[in-house]
């Protein structure tokens, strides 16, 4: 029987990290783990540095000292297996506003290349049908977050990072939001998200406050 020693490891730990932008510290000794089936949820005043360590645990930020693993090994070591299976969504909705949702979709989901009839369930799901066609500059702040939004859908991946994902939608998206990252959580994923919406409900909720103590 072949013992899968990575399952008991955290998706992802964090050591003594310290980061610096303009000449003052964002963050210093920082220390923690994310698991499986958990929804890391970082708080902290405007400027605390949110989306800079978001970007950093996504590997989009290598300015830093300090350590990050995954499942137990140096993240940049194993980045183009830990790209693989992360979900990054940053606090733009990232679209191209020339080109169709479908389209976009297409482009943000290259890398899992999943078929268009999910592409077109995905776009279904967050209430874009019959936009799937229509330019994405005819599309409202709202709708176009949606395309982005659309992902979540689209692919299986067992970690999202999500940076302010409920700016500009209204209320059935945020109740729908709510939904996608309780299943992803009760499915045994991770989700590491900044927001200043209240999230108590979703199940494996911990909170990490910048300058505070998780």
């Amino acid at each position: 029987m072949t013992v899968d020693r990575a399952a008991d490891l955290p998706v992802l730990e964090a050591r003594d990290l310290y980061c610096e932008r303009d000449d003052r510290d964002l963050f210093t000794g920082l220390s923690f783990t994310v698991g499986r089936g958990e929804l890391l949820q970082l708080a902290g005043p405007n400027g605390a540095g949110k989306t800079t360590l978001l970007r950093l645990l996504a590997g989009l930020n290598r300015d830093y000292s300090g350590e990050v693993l995954f499942q137990g090994q140096a993240l940049l070591k194993v980045y183009a297996e830990y790209a693989a299976q992360r979900l990054y969504l940053g606090h733009l909705a990232a679209v191209k506003k020339a080109l169709t949702p479908l389209e976009n979709l297409r482009w943000l989901t290259a890398a899992q290349a999943p078929d268009d009839d999910r592409l077109w369930q995905a776009l279904e799901q967050v209430s874009l049908r019959g936009y799937e066609e229509t330019p994405c500059m005819q599309l409202s702040a709202g709708q176009q977050r949606r395309v982005s939004l659309a992902r979540l859908c689209a692919t299986d991946v067992p970690l999202w990072i999500l940076d302010e994902p409920f700016t500009a939608l209204d209320k059935d998206g945020v109740s729908w939001l709510e939904q996608q990252l309780e299943r992803q959580v009760a499915a045994g994923g991770t989700v590491i998200i900044t927001s200043h919406h209240a999230l108590q409900s979703v199940p494996g909720l911990r909170q990490l406050t910048l300058g505070g103590s998780l």
